[in-house]
């Protein structure tokens, strides 16, 4: 369904800094000291809530619990933030919509959100059909941390998706109308498991489909066979697509679906008895719901496989995720999905801490997020970086994060630090 986690995910674009900004980067307290004239009095400081707005297509026709993961996640982390007291006293006002996975709805969730309730900010958005994103960026509100479903994040300024960007973002998609990802998960599954034949599995939907013709041309680049499988949207025939995998000896498997999309295509290959070295999926299906989706494909079930750009939500001796999963304790599945919607919550968060006497404002909150410093969420999120480059890179030094299901422990990170697992790989174009 999304446009994949890893290299679809770092591909879009700088912005140029406002020229009009209320505060700026974290800076110094003495960087704030003696603004106003010695005969004014200090101006008062705001205990009004902070207003911020979560579009989510929870209601669309992929499923009702698909794109809530993040919602979920965000709403958590703003929990605790304003039982803790909030920014400088001032509680976190959250206000959600549903667009339900169509254009005009986001449309309407945008009028809602930006025009209406005046939010700061959008973040943690996840949306179908972003048809709004146009609209949010004219207002200058920015959107922090959102999912880039489509090429939304790739194509405007102030549209911060959760994996960073390095093109232009001038109201066009990536560089020319292309976008670019790399081959580093292709490469690790080819050094660690030795794999040579791959299939890709996609839906015949556009960002579904646009995924798979990246994935395609990054494991040809890496020396793979390709073995292309689609199938349709609404009907989907994943006992077709196994029993191919089975006539055709494939190793690999990469999905573009949907979790219950992948559980299906799990299913269906247990059924016809494809045995693989690894089923890839991404990071929407990095849940810890597995055990249960995939309760009658034990085979397709423990060659699972997830990679993406943000620490493995179970690795709980790493101090963040402890936070977070101490703050989702109610929670009655966690997923990679959440922990994104709690680290863009905390990246929201860290850029209004920065604001001046506590004055949050969208120009405020929109000239930290351009401060030109990457950014980790306290670890959680490979460092996000925000470039303006004139051209697309040719090669680019990336890293993954990568774990295995395993039946008991549930999801368990590989190869170590996911700031470790890194590699020297090219960028390759495709179309959105």
């Amino acid at each position: 369904m999304r446009r994949r986690v890893r290299a679809a995910e770092a591909i879009a674009a700088g912005l140029a800094l406002l020229a009009v900004a209320a505060c700026g980067s974290r800076l110094p307290e003495s960087d704030f000291e003696d603004r106003s004239p010695p005969s004014r009095a200090t101006p008062t400081r705001s205990t009004a809530p902070i207003r911020v707005g979560i579009i989510t297509s929870a209601t669309s026709p992929v499923g009702g619990a698909t794109f809530t993961d993040t919602r979920d996640g965000a709403q958590a982390y703003f929990r605790n933030l304003n039982e803790k007291g909030g920014i400088q006293g001032r509680r976190i006002e959250v206000h959600t919509c549903d667009d339900g996975g169509s254009g005009v709805g986001n449309n309407g969730c945008v009028h809602e959100l930006v025009d209406e309730k005046r939010v700061v900010a959008l973040v943690a958005t996840t949306s179908l059909d972003y048809a709004g994103a146009e609209r949010v960026s004219r207002a200058r509100v920015p959107d922090i941390g959102g999912q880039p479903i489509g090429a939304a994040y790739d194509t405007y300024p102030h549209l911060y998706g959760i994996y960073g960007s390095l093109a232009p973002r001038d109201g066009r998609p990536g560089w020319d109308g292309k976008l670019y990802g790399g081959t580093e998960v292709y490469r690790y599954f080819k050094r660690e498991q030795g794999a040579r034949t791959a299939a890709v599995v996609s839906y015949n939907q556009a960002a579904s489909a646009a995924y798979a013709r990246l994935v395609t041309r990054g494991l040809k680049a890496e020396g793979y066979r390709v073995v292309p499988e689609q199938v349709d949207f609404a009907l989907p025939n994943f006992r077709a697509v196994a029993a191919d995998l089975k006539a055709r000896g494939v190793d690999l498997v990469f999905d573009a679906v949907d979790a219950h999309g992948n559980a299906r295509l799990c299913a269906a290959m247990d059924q016809v008895g494809v045995r693989v070295t690894a089923k890839v999926t991404n990071v929407q299906n990095w849940t810890s719901s597995v055990a249960a989706d995939h309760k009658d494909a034990p085979h397709c079930r423990r060659s699972l496989w997830a990679t993406g750009a943000s620490r493995n939500y179970a690795d709980t001796e790493h101090p963040a995720v402890r936070a977070f999963r101490a703050a989702t304790r109610s929670l009655r599945t966690h997923s990679q999905w959440q922990l994104e919607g709690w680290a863009a919550a905390m990246w929201f968060t860290d850029a209004a801490r920065s604001c001046s006497d506590g004055d949050v404002t969208r120009a405020c909150v929109d000239r930290f997020m351009n401060r030109g410093k990457p950014y980790s969420a306290d670890g959680l999120l490979i460092p996000v970086t925000y470039e303006r480059l004139a051209d697309p890179p040719k090669e680019r030094r990336t890293c993954l994060s990568v774990a295995r299901w395993t039946d008991g422990q549930g999801w368990v990170t590989q190869n170590g630090d996911m700031n470790d697992t890194c590699f020297d790989v090219p960028q390759l174009s495709y179309q959105p």
